[in-house]
């Protein structure tokens, strides 16, 4: 895959682009430049203020406006609202599905259903969301489904008989990566099974390496994970003034994922330099876990048995 930077994105006029986690940070900057380019763009968030601030930011930049969806990724009633608001709004058509929000390294909590919150947010909010949205991709152009995992990823797995720390001491850090690298099985398990249909729409996997956002804050206070602490390290501050790169940066892997027309189904787009850290955007191998079979089809067979959506495809 060739370098690649914002000049590179075609021209997105007609095409409508759905971001949860809009308000802020890469989700925000995602959406301004995808608005820039023409697209249509649902802004969904949770917190309503921050949902109109973020609205007005992306109207300025954008040729077509933006719309506001009320998206609470921690209760499935409101991924079943956002969901048919969705449908509503857009007549039953979707392009791209960009799966950006994120918890990291949240206290021990539990969502309105009763899940960890970690990964019921990051994962199975998401997860529902997806398979919710699936038939007005299906009617979408070029349809993608970008889905964002990261470095905390890497030694993570997924605890299938225990995903809500029921029973094992919670770890902030290892609730997160438990959650981020099923984000990226569940992106390649999802792809397998749309080509397995005969689906036109695709799934694509991402991460932005060691972006400086305001997670970082949460991140840096996590105990017991090394391999979190090895990516962000213990001062946020010195980490993100020497490491760190820019959201405009940080933001490049999903954009490429969702509009560069040389992505396949299952590419996973990450940062070029430093393992992963940082860099311009390239195609990167994915984890073991997400490149397994029965992973991917345990993890989609608990997720439909904990969120009680039907899969997507089936």
């Amino acid at each position: 895959m060739k370098t690649w930077t914002e000049a590179d994105i075609p021209d997105q006029t007609g095409r409508t682009v759905l971001v949860t986690g809009a308000n802020s940070g890469l989700g925000l900057q995602t959406s301004l430049v995808l608005a820039a380019k023409g697209a249509r763009v649902l802004i969904a968030c949770r917190n309503p203020e921050r949902g109109e601030q973020a609205l007005r930011t992306v109207s300025a930049a954008a040729a077509v406006a933006p719309e506001l969806i009320s998206l609470d990724l921690a209760d499935l009633a409101s991924v079943r609202a956002a969901a048919q608001r969705t449908e509503e709004i857009t007549s039953g058509r979707l392009d791209v599905l960009i799966n950006n929000a994120g918890l990291m390294a949240a206290p021990k909590s539990r969502t309105k259903d009763g899940f960890e919150l970690q990964f019921g947010t990051n994962h199975l909010g998401h997860a529902a969301l997806t398979w919710l949205l699936m038939p007005a991709l299906r009617r979408g152009t070029d349809a993608r489904v970008v889905t964002l995992s990261s470095l905390a990823a890497t030694g993570g797995r997924v605890d299938f008989d225990d995903p809500g720390f029921e029973h094992r001491r919670y770890n902030p850090a290892a609730a997160y990566a438990q959650s981020k690298i099923a984000n990226q099985i569940f992106a390649l398990e999802l792809d397998r099974r749309l080509r397995a249909a005969g689906d036109d729409v695709i799934s694509v996997a991402a991460h932005p390496g060691y972006t400086a956002t305001s997670l970082n804050s949460n991140m840096a206070n996590a105990q017991g994970h090394p391999v979190v602490r090895a990516i962000v390290g213990g001062v946020t501050f010195l980490g993100d003034l020497l490491i760190a790169q820019g959201v405009r940066t940080g933001a490049l892997p999903s954009l490429i994922a969702a509009t560069a027309p040389d992505v396949n189904g299952g590419d996973y787009i990450g940062p070029r330099l430093f393992r992963g850290i940082r860099g311009n955007p390239t195609v990167v191998p994915p984890l073991r876990p997400a490149l397994d079979r029965e992973t991917g089809r345990k993890l989609w067979e608990l997720t439909a048995k904990l969120t009680s959506v039907t899969p997507d495809p089936a």
